[in-house]
């Protein structure tokens, strides 16, 4: 039986979200994969610096009713090596490696390497375990509140009981959490804090937002949830489905996300950006902890310096080779669950189906004034960031420092390949007079010249074209590290696009090596609203699980 939700559950999914139809999808198959993963350090020092401390995690193996990593062929390499070097495990179970140079040399180069058999398997699950429950000892830290993982705050206590109410189980209990933070926290990367209330409050936040309320909502229940830190892979993977294929992808580089307790699973993960009860096998599980303050030793760099003197600089590299990958899973969209992409195994449960009436469109009767200023989309990014050196600095004391690991990933496409297009939806919901259209673009050199299309929608793909912008010479985009808004022009089209929705497709001549920044899941559009195709095929199929960063600009009525 497919997995499924108790009828008062799908209700208030309903009533939070206005969902038009559901974006649940049940997935059936799997991910073998055997990976060489790689993190690389180097530490430049400068004169008056007096010590260097780094500490790296042992990847563990790990075994779960979905998703399992086998770790074999660890090594560490430390050049030059440190006057001293520590293993010891925390009280989590993670074992720590600290290496401390009293000697600072100029640099220091680490290359730390594992060889992860990794698995990620779905078939219909069965639970059986109650809620409420009670739970020993062995699990206080992770039903406790943190600084970062607020469990005793009183909104998070009385959104957690307001989701759950008359709920008799944990999978039920845990389905709700998700699906509501699925549907109210948009990924933007960096946000201003990293804890659950900064999410709660304001609607939006980074992988560790989302993991740190989904803990909290959990905790505040009574039902043990931890953090785990890992590092995904940029290796992409597909999902075969009733009307294409979709495609995922993340950026290269570390992620957070949760495992829940349940008495007759275990520790099962969740990603509360997308998955429930599993995560890909683009994971590597590192580190855990109760939060973000406790798992940061992977990566962590602490050092003692004069006053006057400028601190070390530290860039990092993860490296990923897939020897073997063999991937293999179908999907069913349900007509039931949140309004954002939801992914899960199949789970034995009930379910009951409510239609959703979608409300007629407005209606703008005798002539259209355009007055008023207009910027839409997906306008979030971490806009000029050299990804390359993108560590913050904390003190920690007299003349003490540290620079921990961080979460901001570089997630982007060469959009100027040969081989693949590449299109992004925009949905006006008032009319507009379209000015310009920005790219988050990056670009990294060559010849030729740049141009956005616009097309009209054909039942949720690119239709016929309406319009081509001005054309921007490579030679006139900086290439400085980063990305940043690119526009075109649109002004001499003299067009009014009423409501309803349209795509965008970067065009190009020439030989220009341009990427264009995407995000985390659907934070403006609709989940299809983002497509691929081969240049030689007709029907864009493709759809992608992210959303490219843009911005459309111009005016409208009042």
């Amino acid at each position: 039986m497919r997995k499924a939700v108790a009828p008062a559950i799908m209700a208030l999914i309903l009533l939070w979200t206005c969902p038009l139809a559901g974006e649940n999808y049940t997935l059936n198959g799997d991910m073998d994969s055997a990976i060489r993963y790689e993190l690389q350090e180097q530490v430049t020092a400068n004169p008056g610096v007096k010590k260097i401390v780094l500490s790296f995690v042992v990847p563990q193996s790990f075994t779960s009713p979905t998703y399992s990593q086998d770790i074999k062929d660890f090594k560490v390499i430390f050049n030059p090596e440190p006057q001293d070097r520590e293993e010891k495990k925390d009280k989590h179970g993670s074992l720590v490696i600290t290496a401390t140079w009293s000697r600072v040399p100029n640099t220091v180069d680490v290359r730390l390497s594992c060889l992860a058999k990794s698995r990620t398997h779905l078939k219909t699950l069965g639970t059986g375990a109650p809620f409420p429950a009670s739970y020993g000892a062995e699990f206080a830290d992770y039903l406790k509140s943190t600084e970062q993982v607020q469990a005793n705050e009183p909104r998070i206590k009385q959104l957690a009981a307001e989701l759950t109410r008359g709920v008799k189980t944990e999978y039920d209990a845990v389905q709700r959490i998700i699906s509501w933070v699925v549907d109210n926290v948009r990924y933007v990367t960096p946000p201003v804090r990293y804890d659950a209330v900064y999410a709660l409050e304001s609607g939006k936040g980074n992988c560790q937002n989302y993991s740190h309320l989904s803990a909290a909502l959990l905790r505040s229940l009574g039902i043990p949830a931890r953090i785990v830190v890992g590092v995904t892979l940029n290796e992409p993977y597909n999902i075969a489905w009733q009307k294409g294929v979709l495609t995922f992808k993340m950026g290269q580089g570390r992620h957070s996300w949760i495992e829940v307790w349940f008495p007759d699973l275990g520790w099962v993960p969740f990603d509360p950006q997308n998955s429930v009860l599993f995560v890909s096998n683009r994971f590597i599980r590192i580190e855990v902890g109760a939060d973000n303050n406790e798992t940061k030793n992977d990566g962590l760099m602490r050092w003692s310096q004069l006053q006057e003197a400028r601190k070390p600089a530290l860039q990092e590299i993860i490296n990923a080779s897939f020897t073997t990958d063999q991937v293999k899973i179908k999907g069913d969209r349900e007509a039931y669950g949140p309004k954002n992409l939801l992914l899960t195994p199949q789970v034995k449960a009930q379910f009951q189906q409510l239609a959703i009436i979608p409300p007629p469109p407005p209606k703008y009767p005798g002539k259209l004034r355009y007055q008023v200023p207009f910027l839409y989309g997906n306008l979030d990014y971490p806009e000029d960031i050299d990804f390359a050196f993108p560590r913050s600095v904390k003190a920690s004391g007299a003349g003490q420092f540290e620079m921990q690991n961080n979460f901001l990933v570089e997630t982007a496409e060469y959009v100027t390949t040969q081989r693949t297009q590449y299109a992004q939806v925009f949905v006006l919901k008032k009319p507009v007079k379209l000015g310009k259209v920005g790219l988050a673009l990056h670009n990294f050199g060559g010849e030729g010249m740049l141009w956005v299309d616009l097309f009209k929608d054909d039942k949720g793909k690119p239709g016929a074209l309406m319009a081509t912008s001005a054309m921007i010479g490579v030679d006139q985009i900086s290439m400085k590290p980063g990305y940043r808004w690119v526009d075109f022009d649109f002004a001499k089209e003299n067009l009014d696009l009423m409501p309803g929705s349209y795509w965008i497709a970067l065009g190009f001549t020439g030989s220009p090596i341009v990427n264009w920044f995407y995000t985390y899941g659907k934070p403006v559009g609709p989940v299809y609203g983002t497509r691929y195709k081969g240049v030689f095929d007709s029907d864009w199929s493709g759809a992608l699980s992210y959303e490219f960063n843009y911005r459309i600009a111009g005016l409208t009525v009042k």
